[in-house]
């Protein structure tokens, strides 16, 4: 048991308390978790949507928080991680939650554990979930952590579940193929209870586990379907045909997101009926910080997380659909577990210039590392060695022209410290 010698006031304090709880940052399992949520008495009364999947989980969630509250429902959502402060993480009606509520919510987890040991992702859920319980809410979003199988928020159990992507990311934890990564994301299907796939070829694992446990299995371009319009693009599924208007979400992979969210919302519509009306309004103004986003115009900068080579493929066809005149400058820094070459392989053919840069984390990777793996693949491109991304930032810019664009990734810390600096 951790002893609060000094208690926590605020949620800087909660939040490096919290970090020191377990000795490893991820601790699969679900034995721990459940112990506390019962002596908490989680007993939600509203219907939960549970979102797993590589990539694509934030943008799902942010498009059924989206629907549900311009629809008048009381929708809450809890996502990660967060981009600028933990607070983001815990929303209702798009709204963060207070410091003081989350402070709140923290000290009533930390009063139920007693000598239980929780990672800082699990005591966040709980403390999410005991905020939810208190607010009067219709529907709540659940974004999963890591897998679904064995991640905290697959105690509670789902009206729907939704599983975006499947790719190879967290191997170490979820296994070393698509098929092992696959039935641990399937983990948050239930029986005889709506699953929707956004994987256009999802393992058979998932296939099989959906149809063991008799699942509701949706799959997109099977049971649902998405294609691009000239003037947006189109949903179709069983005999139901919508034409909806372009996304505020930039890339048309987001198409295949938006579609788990309006097939989810159609197969709820007897609960939670929503108009056409809504869900237009919902889908043109949806925006998610650090997914190809615009924080800067002279010079242009965009900030994306892409973290994984999934992401970064879809990263490098938005730099290729929409071509600058001049160059691409990229500032680059990552987290040392990740696949750090398939990564730099997906968006090399699209960069001039490198900036590479330390990510002040103990998972960061150093950027001497970062440039020998360049070295391998980006033969012909200047590398640029910085201390933080601040200082690779404020570089780029002084070497950038006026027809050249600087795209900023590589981690969540990273685009972080990119709009906390500008």
């Amino acid at each position: 048991m951790t002893d609060i010698k000094v208690k926590p006031n605020t949620v800087h304090e909660w939040l490096v308390y919290i970090e020191a709880l377990h000795p490893k940052s991820i601790a699969m399992g679900l034995d721990r978790v459940k112990a506390v949520a019962n002596k908490l008495q989680l007993n939600p009364n509203f219907p939960i949507i549970t979102v797993a999947g590589t990539n694509g989980k934030g943008s799902v969630c942010a498009i059924l928080s989206q629907i549900y509250h311009k629809a008048g429902y009381r929708v809450g959502c809890y996502t990660s991680p967060h981009i600028n402060r933990y607070n983001e993480r815990v929303c209702i009606n798009l709204q963060t939650i207070s410091d003081d509520e989350l402070c709140a919510a923290f000290e009533a987890v930390e009063t139920a554990r007693n000598d239980v040991e929780l990672t800082y992702f699990e005591m966040g859920t709980l403390a999410a979930m005991w905020y939810f319980c208190r607010a009067n809410l219709n529907i709540v979003i659940l974004e999963v952590g890591l897998g679904g199988r064995l991640d905290a928020v697959n105690i509670f159990e789902p009206t729907c579940a939704i599983v975006t992507t499947i790719d190879l990311d967290h191997v170490e934890y979820l296994g070393e193929t698509r098929e092992k990564i696959g039935f641990e994301k399937a983990g948050i299907f239930r029986a005889h209870k709506l699953a929707i796939c956004g994987d256009e070829n999802p393992p058979a694992s998932l296939i099989n586990y959906a149809e063991k446990i008799g699942a509701n299995l949706k799959l997109i371009q099977r049971d649902f379907l998405v294609k691009k319009t000239a003037l947006g693009w189109q949903y179709s599924a069983e005999g139901l045909q919508l034409q909806l208007p372009p996304l505020g979400l930039y890339g048309d992979f987001q198409l295949a997101n938006a579609a788990c969210a309006v097939c989810t919302v159609q197969h709820l519509n007897h609960i939670f009926p929503v108009s056409q009306v809504n869900i237009h309004a919902a889908l043109r103004g949806v925006r998610l910080t650090g997914r190809f986003q615009q924080i800067q115009s002279k010079p242009e900068i965009i900030v994306d997380v892409a973290h994984n080579p999934q992401a970064a493929k879809s990263l490098a066809q938005n730099l290729q659909s929409s071509p600058c005149s001049g160059r691409t400058l990229a500032v680059f820094a990552m987290l040392a577990d990740k696949d750090i070459d398939g990564v730099i392989s997906a968006v090399e053919p699209q960069i001039s210039q490198w900036y590479v840069a330390n990510i002040h984390s103990a998972r960061g990777a150093k950027a001497s590392d970062l440039r020998n793996n360049l070295l391998k693949q980006a033969k012909n491109s200047a590398i640029h060695l910085f201390e933080d991304v601040s200082a690779a930032i404020d570089s780029a810019c002084k070497d950038a022209t006026k027809n050249d664009r600087i795209v900023v990734f590589g981690s969540f810390y990273t685009v972080a410290d990119a709009i906390a600096n500008r």
